[in-house]
């Protein structure tokens, strides 16, 4: 069989709350100083940086006003962050090597199909 290590989807809001922590930290500001242009607790942006709490588009629209990024900017770091998450891809004939090296010699297999998703 292949050697594949499969990892955990990342959810949207862990990796929202990531890209807004490095934004924050990038521009030096304190969580009290975002939340307060934002009107959020302080308490509710911790937990949103943490990516504990789904927050609205309100809410990521304000902490993104608060630190002067476009929305659009943000989505497309939280995508980029998105595709170092993605699942490895083993090529098929790279698959049937693998198994032809790993067979016994004489026995007969059939093609192997790996999906992930």
């Amino acid at each position: 069989m292949a050697d594949v290590t499969y990892r955990p989807r990342p959810l949207l809001r862990t990796l929202l709350g990531e890209v807004l922590r490095r934004r924050r930290l990038e521009q030096e500001r304190t969580l009290a100083e975002v939340a307060r242009d934002a009107c959020v607790s302080v308490q509710y942006l911790s937990e949103v940086e943490r990516g504990r709490k789904e927050a609205s588009s309100e809410i990521v629209a304000a902490v993104c006003d608060s630190l002067g990024i476009g929305l659009g900017d943000l989505l497309a770091e939280v995508g980029r962050d998105l595709t170092v998450h993605r699942a490895p891809v083993l090529r098929l004939e790279t698959a049937r090597l693998r198994r032809a090296a790993q067979a016994p010699r004489g026995s007969r297999s059939g093609d192997v199909v790996l999906l992930a998703a």
